[in-house]
């Protein structure tokens, strides 16, 4: 169906994006940023900056490699620790593979390994609570969203109860697409609603599970005890040293204290006392400002947002007179209790406010706790938060206090080889990697500001600007950003940057050594004496991505490039219980043409830099969240946006459920949903697992007509492999793009 002319004004980056990116994902995920002028005006100094006498990475590895973690696995034991931060599933199987070839970017379907099934846990749309009506997507409002499950997964956590039978799934919702959620022109006479179903949309789920036996495919539990909804009207508490600020305060909130609400929520962690983290990333693209330097500097605008939020919510115009500060209640790291529906969401303006993409914590020996963050926009920074207070094993009130009061620290990285050796093309230094040392250089300390003209509210509000001033290295979209809990080590994933070494742009240096740099990196960094409270650190490039049969400037840890799997855009990460780094990929599409997908990366011995695809999900969609219990045998991810580019009436993605208009059962649609999935073995005959206590049979006696846990509508379990069939990936790949006309 022809778009209508209203829907294409949402997309101002259609013929300026490079190869095959979505213009319609640029301008939904974070209102075509890169069509704007550059945030990040600052000139400081990048990391070609020579250490004349640099330690070298072996020798960095060197020091007390193993002695720092207290979370995760403890050190000589099997036993989980505190959260499942440690909890890779029970037994003890590795989760053995045969890695898949790279699945073409046209192709709608969500693609396993042999041996190997799948299943949603949850979709879109999918009912909360016992009184929550079921899913209709045609009658959408913002009373049902509110008990449903949210748009576009993305974060994600499984975390098991002792007993492995049950727990809560805890999920983000990162924005929203109104061309798939609603019929074309909706918004012509239906404009309240959509925004206010879509403000319903966002924020976060807490989701009760079940299953029969430890290892099988779990089930989700409608109108389960701990089951939430977090939206953009559920009230936050403010926690920190800005809390109380001027620069928080509103008509609706004078104390600063309370905000309505969380959005744009990205990625995530679990602490080790068991509550979850989430970073409010993209903010910025729902409000309109007055733009001042300072909203500049965070990418607001100074025009109407394409979802035109502000017409509807007056809090999101901040030109109104009470509502300038409102912007600046969100860019923060939230910390929410998912064992407790009662307890109010916090945020941590300690942590600083910026593009979280979100938040890992690691815990010293001393009790020291650190938060690792990075900020999601080319030219930005990655950030560490040192705890105040000491971590208490077993005192979950105390912990839940260890992020409101602390230091806060912005990352400088220096090269160890010759200007003239980092080329631009990829070609590593004559040492033979891409490597150095750094600093953290303080923006808060004891409670102080370290930024001369910055009180420490400023700082914390305004902490891009603060970062500028203290001259921290301009990065390649730094995203998701975690510790080891095995080593230590922080893995972060920095996307891409074509605008590297573009005229007037930042130009290559050795932690960013690709002019246009299209396909990302990874970078493995290990702090002095692999003490998290360090304030220096050594670094390399553990990956160079993109695929090594297309482009020679790719480098995999010095595995040999002809035996990896290709990987471009790397955006979440993750650890399984042997040791391997695991990381979901976003814009693969737009880089080297295969769908985007999750891949398995060994970190040491002789197969450090392996790189083995897992997974790969449907056209247009993003992998998110993944979670690895590789001794269960079991993948967990959130497939986000699928079928991006298509409409409400011509879908160009029919995941999860791959139903036939003509051939729908009870609760399926023929349309994509955003989903929670998980990956299982098929058992010895070959055939898919089942979840214990879930058949597609009716029930006998009192449990007659309760099929299912999740209800008589919910996904049904049947192991979902072949669900794509020629003829829906056939309309899938031939359905028109929604701002093509």
């Amino acid at each position: 169906m022809t778009q209508a002319p209203e829907r294409r004004r949402l997309l101002p980056m259609l013929g300026h994006v490079n190869g095959k990116r979505s213009p319609l994902t640029c301008e939904l995920k974070c209102g075509s940023q890169c069509m704007s002028p550059d945030a990040n005006t600052s000139s400081n100094e990048y990391a070609h900056d020579i250490i004349s006498a640099a330690m070298s990475r072996r020798a960095a590895l060197g020091l007390g490699a193993a002695g720092a973690v207290t979370v995760g696995l403890v050190a000589a034991t099997a036993h989980p620790a505190e959260a499942t931060y440690g909890y890779w599933g029970q037994g003890r199987a590795r989760l053995d593979f045969t890695p898949i070839k790279p699945v073409d970017m046209t192709v709608d379907d969500l693609t396993v390994p042999k041996g190997f099934d799948w299943s949603p846990i949850i979709r879109w749309g999918d009912p909360l609570f016992y009184d929550s009506p079921e899913f209709d997507p045609k009658n959408q409002s913002p009373e049902s969203q509110s008990k449903q499950f949210g748009f576009n997964s993305d974060y994600l956590d499984i975390i098991p109860d002792p007993n492995g039978l049950t727990g809560v799934l805890v999920n983000n919702h990162e924005y929203t697409n109104e061309n798939t959620m609603f019929p074309t022109g909706y918004e012509k006479t239906n404009l309240t609603n959509m925004v206010r179903t879509a403000i319903q949309a966002h924020g976060m789920s807490v989701v009760e599970i079940t299953r029969a036996k430890v290892g099988e495919p779990w089930t989700y539990v409608r109108g389960g005890a701990r089951n939430r909804r977090i939206t953009l009207t559920t009230p936050f508490v403010v926690d920190g040293p800005a809390a109380g600020s001027d620069l928080l305060k509103t008509q609706d909130d004078p104390t600063g204290r309370r905000v309505l609400g969380t959005q744009n929520n990205c990625s995530g962690g679990v602490t080790p006392w068991g509550t979850v983290l989430s970073g409010e990333e993209n903010v910025h693209q729902y409000f309109i400002t007055s733009g001042i330097a300072e909203e500049k500097r965070y990418g607001f605008p100074t025009t109407m947002p394409s979802r035109r939020w502000p017409e509807v919510e007056k809090r999101f115009d901040a030109r109104i007179p009470g509502y300038k500060n409102e912007p600046n209640r969100f860019g923060w790291v939230v910390e929410i209790d998912p064992q407790n529906p009662n307890s109010a969401p916090l945020k941590h303006t300690a942590m600083g406010r910026f593009k979280h993409e979100g938040a890992n914590v690691r815990v010293g020996e001393d009790g020291t706790v650190v938060a690792y963050s990075g900020d999601d926009e080319k030219f930005e920074y990655i950030y560490k938060f040192v705890s105040a207070k000491k971590y208490k094993e077993g005192d979950k009130k105390h912990n839940m206090t260890l992020l409101s009061e602390g230091d806060l620290y912005v990352a400088k990285l220096k090269g160890n080889s010759p200007k003239k050796q980092i080329t631009g093309d990829g070609t590593l230094p004559r040492d033979g990697e891409f490597d150095g040392s750094g600093e953290w250089l303080p923006l808060v300390k004891g409670g102080k500001s370290m930024i001369k003209g910055m009180s420490v509210e400023r700082v914390l509000v305004y902490t891009r600007l603060a970062a500028d001033k203290a001259g921290a290295t301009k990065m390649d979209r730094p995203e998701d950003v975690e510790p080891s809990p095995h080593t230590g080590k922080v893995y972060a994933a920095l996307t891409n940057n074509s605008d590297r070494g573009k005229e007037g742009k930042a130009g290559v240096d050795e932690a960013n050594p690709r002019t246009g740099n299209r396909d990302g990196y990874i970078l493995e960094l290990t702090e002095r004496h692999n003490l998290p409270q360090a304030t220096r650190f050594d670094w390399n490039l553990l990956l160079v991505c993109g695929d090594p049969t297309k482009d020679s400037g790719t480098y995999f840890g010095g595995f040999p490039r002809e035996k990896v799997s290709p990987i471009s855009c790397p955006d979440n990460v993750a650890f399984d219980r042997s040791g391997n780094l695991w990381i979901s990929t976003d814009g693969a599409p737009s880089k080297i043409g295969y769908n985007d997908g999750l891949f398995k990366v060994t970190l040491d011995g002789s197969e450090r830099g392996r790189v083995q695809q897992f997974l790969a999900v449907p056209q247009d969609a993003e992998t998110c969240g993944p979670v690895v219990h590789d001794t269960e045998g079991m993948v967990y991810i959130s497939v986000q946006h699928p079928g991006e580019d298509g409409s409400f009436e011509q879908p160009r993605s029919y995941f999860p459920d791959y139903a036939l208009p003509t051939r729908l059962e009870p609760g399926e649609f023929s349309m994509p949903r955003p989903s929670v999935i998980q990956v299982f073995r098929k058992n010895r005959s070959n055939k898919p697992q089942f979840p214990g206590n879930v058949s597609d049979q009716p029930g006998k006696g009192e449990n007659q007509g309760k099929k299912r846990k999740n209800g008589h509508t919910g996904p049904k379990y049947r192991g979902y492999e072949d669900k794509s069939t020629r003829e829906l990936q056939q309309r899938a790949q031939q359905a028109p793009k929604s701002y093509e006309g």
